[in-house]
């Protein structure tokens, strides 16, 4: 018999294989990206793709999972159910899905939100021949958030500097100074690099390969970490009134926000792969839309990123305590449970459904 619950994945490996075997159930065509880095085993990691559908099909659904590495416990689960339930088919005539599995597999395997080059992946596609944005926030909060030595003392030190400037400046204008990117340090977070990721490059040729002959496009990207427990937000970061942006409230309903409109639990960001993947597609129309599911508040999860990077860029992932860390990381971009995977699954459902149906209008 058939379990939801069962799609869902412990490793990055065991994702990885349910992807494939699914794929290949539901007739799909698959490809993979081998990454350059190892696994924390050594073993080797790759981004895998299925497409299912006609070859020739106009219209287009894409999946992708594991942006940010970690948060393909929710969207590799998310896909390989809407596979095994049989919802993915090849039976239209215009109409294929094309699913991206780990488009981070770096971050997936190794439990962190960023890629091997600690680069936020969506933070990624801005234009590197340009001057790169400049975050005078983050400036101010990186030296609390990021330092060098991690102790209940930094952590607190850290929580207030983001109290103080929330008082200071307003929530979501502190949310926007240390989430909306930066291109500045390295080692700190949210960061965007100074030039196309491993990961940013795959899924530009995974789209030059796959949808040269898509005419329309939607997107769901999923996302973990943000908002009230178990409730998914669609988020695009179209401006309101933009045709795209349009275009996913009529699909997906009221709750769909803009981050540029400031309602969204998202921060106002720059450099996002929603963005970044309508400038790919300048052939089509498309209508990008990040599902994001609440977890942990706010707080707990900015911490658990906090810690992270410290262990990265200043301790060591195999060392004492590193599977602490890594399992406050995990817990906080996905719930073990059984009512939080059923509202994954629910709502990833619903937004398939809509997201067929908005292709499917002429």
């Amino acid at each position: 018999m058939f379990h939801s619950e069962d799609s869902f994945s412990a490793n990055y490996t065991e994702a990885r294989r349910k992807f494939r075997e699914a794929a290949a159930d539901a007739g799909g065509e698959l490809d993979s990206w081998l990454h350059p880095e190892a696994g924390p085993d050594g073993g080797e990691i790759f981004t895998d793709v299925a497409w299912i559908g006609p070859s020739a099909a106009t219209k287009v659904l894409v999946l992708i999972s594991a942006t940010h590495g970690v948060e393909g416990f929710c969207g590799s689960g998310a896909q390989v159910d809407l596979m095994r339930r049989g919802e993915v088919t090849g039976d239209a005539d215009d109409l294929a899905f094309l699913l991206i599995h780990a488009i981070n597999p770096y971050g997936f395997a190794w439990l962190r939100r960023t890629t091997h080059e600690n680069i936020d992946l969506n933070r990624n596609w801005v234009d590197y021949a340009q001057p790169m944005p400049v975050n005078e926030g983050y400036r101010a909060l990186h030296p609390a958030l990021c330092p060098a030595v991690w102790t209940d003392e930094t952590r607190a030190a850290g929580e207030l500097a983001l109290q103080t400037s929330e008082r200071e400046i307003g929530r979501d204008a502190t949310r926007n100074a240390y989430g909306a990117g930066q291109w500045e340090y390295p080692d700190g977070l949210f960061y965007g690099g100074t030039a196309p990721s491993w990961s940013r490059q795959t899924q530009t040729a995974i789209f030059d390969r796959w949808l040269g002959k898509a005419r329309k496009v939607a997107i769901v990207d999923y996302h973990t970490g943000l908002g009230p427990l178990g409730f998914a937000e669609p988020i695009v970061t179209a401006p309101v009134g933009s045709p795209a942006y349009r275009r996913a409230r009529s699909w997906y309903g009221a709750t769909t926000r803009s981050t540029a409109g400031g309602l969204s639990v998202g921060a106002r960001i720059e450099g996002d792969g929603l963005t970044g993947a309508i400038k790919l597609l300048p052939h089509a129309e498309v209508t990008p839309m990040a599902l994001e599911y609440g977890t942990l508040p706010r707080r707990e999860v900015i911490n658990a990123n906090r810690e992270d990077n410290w262990l990265h860029s200043h301790g060591d992932p195999r060392g004492d305590g590193a599977q602490a860390t890594k399992g406050r990381l995990r817990d906080a971009y996905f719930v073990d449970r059984t009512d939080w995977k059923g509202m994954v699954i629910g709502q990833s459902l619903q937004v398939f459904r809509q997201a067929v149906s908005g292709l499917s209008e002429d």
